[in-house]
């Protein structure tokens, strides 16, 4: 079971390199051509807009979906999962439609309580770019229903390339539209990108699944959903509250505050969703299936495992971001409209969110443990209290030490609530202590320490202010591998085993293929 669930992640990882990838390529075109000017800030505000208003109905109904689904096919009722994802799928055609036209009406509002700080035209534009975003949360949504059907049949390929279609998207249509459209262009292009996300699953949808023209108000799933769901939608808003803060507060400093935010989290988020969301993909539904089937042991080593992983590649991913902030910023954005002054500006922000990323990465492990035992409240509890935290420090530290100070919140935020998530897994699945749990992360940590101290001093000693970009690509490179190698030197010496795992099926992956242990 461990081999099946690393060697799944694996492959998602390796799936989900391609958006990741394209994602940067796409944070690359926008600091080109856009920098950190006020149209990219109000651009970002549009952006999440949507997801304010809708984003309930798919981060919550991915996560509650796939429990249920997962129970369907763990029990060989085919026939009822097809029923009730159709009749979900039907019902969101219906309700979004209604609901995203209403939202285009109230967009003027939405942008004043989200960015009070921006002025009359720069709210005007926002308004604009919104409601051309507005009708994506329809098509989002149903990728959502279609991303937990697949996943819950351990497919996760498809599923993993969404990012891919958003990032792709985007970028063509910067590069085709810029000159016409200006900022629009970047809109338009990211309003295709979120319509691919669904289409980019559909031909795995209609070979492995069944969609029934159907809407059955009565189906016992519905009844699933709905206790599943209220605690979820709950969380997924505070969700949203969180995010509404961070642009509400980032909006009352200097222009360019938000783009430099949103290209240190861009940065922080690479090991996040390449890792963190990988493993938690991959053992999600295997958790459900596990839960379902009363095999507590099982579930107990899926999840510690998940956790292991996790913590092997975020701890050294967290050290180096902030060992190498300002060379890693200065490669990937500093060109055209962006300033060696928003280098600096950008990776000090990431700094203080790289102090969070186990945190990040461990709580959506972890949430997806408790998701799977049917028990949604227990989260949803401790991510509202963990959003009053992070509101408080945010509120007392923005004045004073601005993005930074918003940076630091998110972190010791974060951090705050992935431990308490693990208190109270540890409780409830009935487990002291897991002794190789705590031993492979202590390792992690020396190891992680070992290889940013090398990182940063190599980096220190060949760093040129003043040089050309393959100068600074090239300390980058060499600063990174060194502190690499360090890592896995330190690593095998203190005999992390989760280490010699993960290269063993990495190598067997680049050197024989696919040979997934779990298919997608």
């Amino acid at each position: 079971m461990k081999s099946s669930v690393t060697s799944s992640t694996v492959a998602v990882m390796l799936a989900t390199l391609l958006s990741m990838v394209l994602g940067f390529a796409r944070e690359v075109v926008s600091a080109k051509y856009f920098g950190e000017r006020w149209e990219l800030d109000a651009f970002l505000v549009a952006a999440i807009i949507p997801t304010l208003v809708f984003g309930v109905f798919n981060g919550a109904l991915v996560s509650a979906l796939v429990p249920i689904f997962s129970g369907y096919f763990a029990e060989g009722e085919d026939e009822e999962a097809w029923r009730f994802s159709s009749t979900v799928i039907n019902g969101l055609l219906i309700v979004l439609s209604l609901l995203a036209a209403a939202a285009w009406l109230a967009a003027p509002w939405f942008v004043h309580v989200v960015a009070k700080g921006f002025p009359g035209p720069e709210a005007g534009v926002t308004t604009r770019m919104a409601r051309i975003l507005m009708p994506t949360i329809v098509a989002t949504s149903v990728a959502g229903v279609v991303q937990a059907l697949l996943n819950a049949q351990h497919r996760f390929r498809a599923a993993s390339l969404q990012g891919a279609a958003v990032n792709l998207f985007t970028i063509a249509g910067v590069l085709a539209l810029f000159r016409m459209y200006g900022i629009y262009a970047l809109v338009f292009g990211m309003a295709a990108g979120l319509f691919a996300q669904l289409l980019v699953q559909l031909p795995n949808y209609l070979r492995r699944c069944k969609y029934r023209f159907v809407l059955d108000l009565r189906h016992p799933g519905l009844r699933s959903l709905a206790l599943i769901l209220g605690p979820i939608i709950v969380g997924s808003a505070v969700g949203q509250v969180n995010l509404f803060f961070d642009k509400y507060f980032a909006s009352t400093l200097q222009p360019g505050n938000i783009a430099a935010m949103q290209y240190a989290t861009k940065v922080v988020g690479f090991p996040q969703q390449l890792f963190a969301v990988a493993i938690a993909t991959v053992i999600f539904p295997l958790l459900s299936a596990q839960f379902a089937t009363k095999e507590l042991a099982s579930l107990r080593s899926t999840a510690f495992t998940g956790l292991r992983m996790t913590a092997l590649i975020t701890t050294p991913a967290a050290f180096g971001l902030i060992a190498l902030a300002r060379p890693i910023i200065s490669v990937l954005f500093e060109r055209g409209e962006f300033t060696p002054g928003d280098v600096v500006r950008t990776a000090g922000a990431m700094q203080f969110y790289a102090v969070g990323l186990l945190g990040i990465a461990a709580s959506i492990v972890l949430t997806r443990c408790f998701f799977a035992m049917h028990d949604s409240k227990t989260p949803v509890l401790i991510a509202s209290a963990v959003v009053v935290l992070n509101v408080v420090l945010s509120a007392l530290s923005v004045g004073r030490f601005g993005i930074n100070g918003l940076a630091a919140s998110n972190s010791l935020a974060s951090l705050v609530e992935a431990a308490v998530l693990a208190y109270l897994f540890v409780r409830r699945v009935g487990v002291v202590a897991d002794v190789r749990t705590s031993a492979s992360f202590g390792a992690t940590l020396v190891a992680s320490v070992s290889m940013a101290a090398v990182a940063s001093s190599v980096s220190t000693a060949l760093w040129r202010v003043s040089a050309p970009f393959w100068h600074h690509a090239a300390v980058m490179l060499v600063a990174m591998l060194a502190g690499g190698l360090v890592f896995l030197m330190v690593g095998a010496a203190l005999r992390i085993r989760e280490l010699s795992e993960l290269w063993s099926l990495l190598s067997q992956r680049v050197h024989k293929g696919a040979g997934s242990a779990a298919p997608l």
